[in-house]
């Protein structure tokens, strides 16, 4: 394959097709559109602007926004300008925000669409240079729009080579401090280029991008991909509007979290009851109308690969939407494999694993169970750490994923958990939480579990409600739980029996710092909190016990 960037792919797309629509985003129900010329000619603008600003080549700049069109933009300026890319969660705290910016040396900030800027605006260091979107209500130091229209296109864009640091991509830290991978241009160019050829992704596909693109994974499944498909990306509106801006677009390939797919489940149940949508599919003609009339609500009716990610999912999940002919394949990576890793694809699929590695991918699982990878797509690095950099490769140059897994006959990945997340019960057992956590998700009246036991001679499980068990009554909850539990406990080893199920008051939500911004459990977070709190709830006499 001949080596390119990801900015030489935009370039030939915007050669090729430039009046084609690249992005639409909608504005109060109306959608404004970018082709791939008007992207262009609105980033080299920009990226004209930054170098006006007397940065030193090669310096990092980050951006903070929610996903927009303008996101997509202001990476490309900073490609076109040769500088680096800092992509900040636009859910963090202003803490958050200036530990990051502080770390990686940040020299410029993009402000695009957030939720609470006010909040944030205190954690951008005095030094750091801003650029605010007045689109979006930001007033900065300088204008995104002013800029633009004082600047004339950059001629010169900057040539990346293969080996370039294109950008620096904060771990959504659910062990505690977020740290900055390193990743070069060749990094993404090796990843989609063996991803669009293995996974047979569609060419010129309609893309949705909802996730947050300073997560690798949303990154490289949108943006990325796009530049190497010739993509066009929509982007959600709000949350409000997000159920209608799916329903509108119906994209060719569509990626989400397991607690996304339960959200899914939750609102059709909530519309049609367990017991009558059974019924329904199980009359022959009805049920072919039925799922093809809940596919399109969904805004499924035309993809063609559905995945599911970042968080172990379900095999009652799968099987769920299975009955409602959504295949959902489960894939595998992460921000410092650059998710060069294992993907099922809708011709080599199978329930429960997280697929086989993508060609040119070498892995093993190590002696403690752990599963190591190794490609020209792995980090380059941890940012300004040297110690953490050498601690996360083994002797042979495998990254340590730190998640623990096998493989069957035929080379399917099964995840088995995280060796971080093991805990000790006193009577001196490891356990593993993370396969108990999902057999607890199977039932709908849980939002999140997280299964402790360090102190107690057995785990607990500690769990939030979803929308559906808050609006049952106690005594009905109750007997939902102890059942969950009941069907749960002959499958496990007697030390992994679960004593209780403990109900937490407050949801776990990114805003308390109970889940990450990929709306993952922090289990750190929560042992902080609970730990001293759980041989009060074990010595407790009924099963289901509220915090």
């Amino acid at each position: 394959m001949i080596a390119s960037t990801p900015l030489d792919q935009f370039l030939k797309w915007e050669r090729e097709i430039p009046d084609t629509i690249f992005m639409q985003q909608p504005f109060n129900n109306s959608w404004k559109t970018w082709t791939w010329v008007q992207a262009g000619e609105e980033s080299r603008k920009l990226a004209a602007a930054l170098q006006t600003l007397g940065l030193p080549p090669k310096s990092n700049i980050a951006i903070l926004s929610k996903n927009c069109a303008h996101w997509i933009m202001a990476d490309l300026a900073i490609m076109m300008a040769g500088y680096i890319s800092i992509p900040i969660y636009p859910t963090l705290s202003g803490h958050s925000i200036q530990s990051i910016l502080e770390h990686s040396e940040t020299k410029a900030i993009i402000i695009g669409k957030l939720d609470d800027y006010t909040s944030q605006r205190n954690g951008i260091p005095a030094g750091v240079t801003r650029i605010g979107m007045e689109l979006y209500g930001i007033k900065e130091q300088y204008s995104w729009e002013e800029l633009v229209k004082k600047n004339s296109p950059l001629n010169n864009i900057y040539s990346w080579q293969q080996d370039d640091l294109l950008t620096v991509i904060y771990t959504s830290g659910t062990t505690g401090k977020s740290k900055g991978v390193m990743h070069t241009a060749g990094n993404f160019d090796t990843v989609l280029k063996m991803a669009v050829n293995d996974l047979k992704l569609p060419h010129q596909p309609d893309l949705f991008s909802y996730l947050p693109l300073s997560h690798s994974a949303e990154r490289i499944g949108i943006e990325i991909n796009a530049f190497y498909t010739g993509a066009k990306i929509s982007f959600a509106e709000s949350l409000e509007n997000f159920s209608k801006n799916l329903n509108d677009i119906q994209p060719h390939l569509f990626f989400a979290v397991p607690r996304i797919w339960a959200k899914f489940r939750e609102g059709i149940i909530s519309k049609l009851p367990q017991k009558k949508l059974s019924f329904l599919l199980s009359i022959p003609i009805i049920s072919s109308v039925i799922k093809k009339s809940i596919k399109k609500k969904l805004g499924l009716s035309r993809a063609s690969h559905i995945y599911s990610a970042a968080a172990p999912i379900s095999f009652d999940l799968l099987m769920w939407f299975k009955n409602l002919n959504i295949t959902i394949l489960q894939a595998y990576g992460m921000t410092e494999d650059c998710v060069y890793s294992h993907f099922c694809s809708p011709h080599q699929n199978r329930f429960g694993s997280v697929g086989r590695p993508l060609k040119g991918l070498k892995s093993k699982i190590a002696e403690d169970g752990e599963i190591r990878v190794k490609s020209e797509a792995n980090m380059k690095g941890y940012y300004h750490e040297p110690e953490l950099t050498a601690q996360s490769f083994d002797e042979e140059n495998y990254l340590k994923t730190g998640d623990m897994g096998e493989y069957d006959k035929d080379g399917f990945l099964y995840i088995t958990g995280r060796i971080k997340d093991q805990f000790k019960t006193d009577k001196g057992k490891y356990i593993s939480p993370a396969p108990i956590e999902l057999k607890l998700l199977t039932n709908a009246d849980i939002d999140q579990a997280c299964v402790v036991g360090t102190g107690i001679p057995q785990p607990i499980a500690l769990i939030s409600l979803s929308d559906i068990g808050n609006k049952k009554p106690k005594d009905e909850l109750i007997i939902s739980l102890v059942n969950t539990l009941s069907g749960i406990n002959p499958l496990l080893e007697k030390f992994e029996m679960l004593e209780k199920i403990v109900i937490m008051k407050e949801s776990w939500t990114i805003a308390n710092g109970m889940i990450t911004p990929t709306l993952k459990v922090k289990r750190n977070e929560i042992e902080k909190i609970h730990l001293p709190k759980y041989p009060k709830w074990f010595e407790k006499e009924e099963t289901v016990v509220w915090e």
